[in-house]
């Protein structure tokens, strides 16, 4: 893969940030793996698996629509064979903001020191948000982001940067392959004190290093009949500098069960019939109505999951019918406020049903 100049300056910024930080990193991974009876060379085992079969899961809403085009996320996917980047498409399942001086275009610029900031600059050039596949929960690192998910060859993670959490918060901790010790010993340092991390309830740093010697290097197995784990906000943010090619970079793709037998669905099997990736169906979530809390994301979840509802239930296939209707027909949705007002809701709705949902099979 060849990178363009500023794609290449901004690995290197993030690689020299954390290279300056990286002694005192070592330092608290040391203590950790000391107090954890963790040997040094297994630790680095660990990480060496990791740095070799980790995937980034790049998750989508695939029946979205774009703006420009208003064909389907899925449509566009499958006509183009290519994964871009909000300043190309205008669509965000975070925030809507990847316009020059918006706040997508100045947290770019704090974390690629500049960059991607020349007057020249291609929108194509810009990286593509996705997390870290450390895990491999069913459901994806950050099902926050999208029901479904394309699962990337381990070589694109090498020209990717990273943060430890959401990289709108400016965190101190990030990296690339090549220093990626502040990424780790965040991690390490969340696992030992707080028996939690990149969404994994008890986890130790114990834990987590015997599932990097033992599962990394598994093939991947059927997500179906695997519990969601549900994890909105704690992951491995990643950022992938270059091209995303449905062709060279897409392994697998894990979607949501809600839009089997559905145009969405039957778009998505055809992607991956003719750029030959592999397909699986996670467990999926359904949610009553009635069962919406109002205090999780807002008093108006409840409303708004009563007027989306068929049969009185939610799923991701009728948020996203709701989120079609509101780019079509954003009159119809004017009681609840302006079009980017009621899509934010419909955001939110998903956060509550990936927290509150069960799983399709169950329902």
């Amino acid at each position: 893969m060849n990178l363009s100049a500023s794609q290449l300056l901004a690995l290197k910024n993030v690689t020299a940030y954390a290279r300056s930080h990286a002694p005192e990193a070592r330092s608290v991974m040391e203590e950790v793996l000391r107090m954890s009876d963790i040997s040094r060379l297994t630790f680095e085992t660990a990480v060496s698996k990791l740095k070799a079969h980790a995937r980034i899961a790049l998750h989508f809403h695939p029946d979205r629509l774009v703006p420009q085009t208003m064909r389907s996320v899925a449509e566009s996917l499958l006509e183009q064979g290519a994964y871009k980047s909000q300043f190309e498409t205008h669509l965000s399942s975070g925030s809507l903001s990847a316009y020059p001086g918006g706040q997508r275009d100045l947290w770019e610029k704090r974390l690629f020191g500049g960059a991607y900031h020349r007057e020249d600059l291609a929108a194509g050039e810009r990286p593509k948000y996705g997390a870290l596949d450390v895990m491999r929960h069913p459901d994806g690192p950050a099902p926050r982001f999208g029901s479904c998910y394309l699962l990337l060859s381990p070589e694109v993670s090498k020209r990717s940067t990273y943060t430890y959490l959401d990289s709108h918060q400016n965190p101190k901790e990030k990296g690339t392959y090549e220093a990626f010790e502040l990424i780790l010993a965040a991690l390490l340092k969340d696992a030992f004190f707080s028996d939690f991390a990149i969404g994994e309830r008890s986890l130790t740093p114990r834990k987590w290093v015997d599932h990097l010697l033992a599962n990394l290097e598994k093939p991947y197995s059927n997500p179906a009949c695997k519990e969601p784990v549900r994890n909105l906000n704690h992951y491995i943010e990643a950022q992938v500098h270059g091209a995303v090619s449905l062709w060279d970079d897409a392994e697998l793709l894990v979607a949501d069960p809600s839009f089997k037998g559905t145009d969405t669905g039957r778009t998505l099997e055809r992607l991956c019939r003719k750029y030959s990736i592999g397909l699986y169906w996670h467990m999926g979530f359904v949610l009553s109505a009635d069962e919406v809390p109002s205090d999780f994301r807002g008093p108006a979840m409840p409303s708004l999951a009563k007027r989306i509802a068929r049969h009185n239930r939610i799923d991701a296939c009728r948020i996203g019918a709701a989120a079609a209707d509101l780019s079509r027909s954003p009159r119809a949705w004017s009681d609840l406020g302006t079009a980017a007002e009621v899509l934010q809701e419909l955001k939110l709705l998903w956060h509550v049903l990936v927290r509150y949902g069960k799983p399709l099979s169950e329902a």
